[in-house]
């Protein structure tokens, strides 16, 4: 007799997935950006690391709002890896 499988979540689209994933942290990098950049203006920040550069307040609020979007995006990809059920990694072999 064959042992009864426990309830297995069915998988997700791709799109779902990858919108559960970039759709908080857009939000979250929004949040951030307009919090840091409230107190940070970012010419300022720009003379104490690259005087050289040529850069707009505009391309520094970009910037700052793509690097916050890449950090929280890898929160939400590290959160998404560890809630996975197990079930799909702990299967057994039959041979």
């Amino acid at each position: 007799m064959e042992a009864e499988r426990p309830f297995d979540h069915p998988r997700r689209p791709l799109a779902q997935r990858i919108g559960a994933i970039l759709w908080p942290s857009f939000f979250a990098a929004g949040v951030c950006t307009m919090v840091f950049f409230a107190f940070v203006d970012p010419i300022i920040m720009r003379d104490m690391s690259f005087p050289d550069l040529p850069m707009t307040r505009g391309l520094g609020y970009t910037v700052g709002f793509f690097m916050f979007w890449a950090a929280t995006s890898a929160s939400s990809l590290f959160t998404w890896l560890l809630l996975r059920p197990s079930s799909r990694f702990n299967q057994r072999l039959d041979t």
